[in-house]
């Protein structure tokens, strides 16, 4: 799975054979098959083991914040630069193609937003701001949002990041800070 990964950080968008994967893992490519049945599979496993862990550094990102507004801004532009966030969002469609992969997807995605709530919660906790919503809430539509640009683009809109406010999805503010 980390060898995966690592095919897809390091080739966002292209196509890894099963072949590549058990060479960068050194074993056979029958090995693969067997333990993770398809290579489909495979590829949203280690799709999301690399998104779970570029969010763990945006969490260092978000953590070097000054204020709220920063955070926010500071949080989209790493979570939009993110080597993995192509291969989550081609992970999310291969869920939508092969219903078998759909509660994979599914689990994943329950990680990512509990790993995330649970940073944004100590962060706010920490700096005693607030938030516009309940966390959960903020988490999913940040995450939606992200993911949900980045299949756009792979679908063939245009536009760039500068064309995206995924900080204006975030309702974290400080306290001093009227929320209205």
């Amino acid at each position: 799975m980390e060898a995966t990964a690592q095919l897809c950080k390091e080739r966002p968008g292209a196509e890894v054979s099963v072949a590549e994967i058990a060479n960068a893992a050194g074993v056979f490519p029958n090995q693969v098959t067997y333990h993770f049945g398809a290579k489909d599979s495979l590829l949203v496993h280690a799709a999301f083991l690399g998104l779970l862990h570029d969010a763990r550094r945006v969490e260092r990102v978000g953590r070097q914040a000054p204020d709220a507004p920063a955070f926010r801004r500071n949080i989209a532009r790493a979570v939009l630069a993110m080597p993995s966030l192509p291969s989550a969002a081609r992970a999310l469609a291969a869920g939508i193609s092969k219903p078998e992969l759909a509660p994979v997807v599914d689990q994943h995605l329950r990680l990512l937003f509990r790993q995330s709530e649970q940073f944004v919660s100590q962060i706010i906790g920490d700096r005693d701001w607030k938030a516009r919503r309940p966390l959960d809430v903020e988490v999913r539509t940040f995450w939606s949002t992200a993911l949900g640009a980045v299949l756009l683009v792979r679908a063939g809109a245009h536009g760039t990041v500068a064309d995206l406010d995924l900080a204006g999805t975030l309702t974290i503010y400080d306290e001093e800070v009227d929320p209205d």
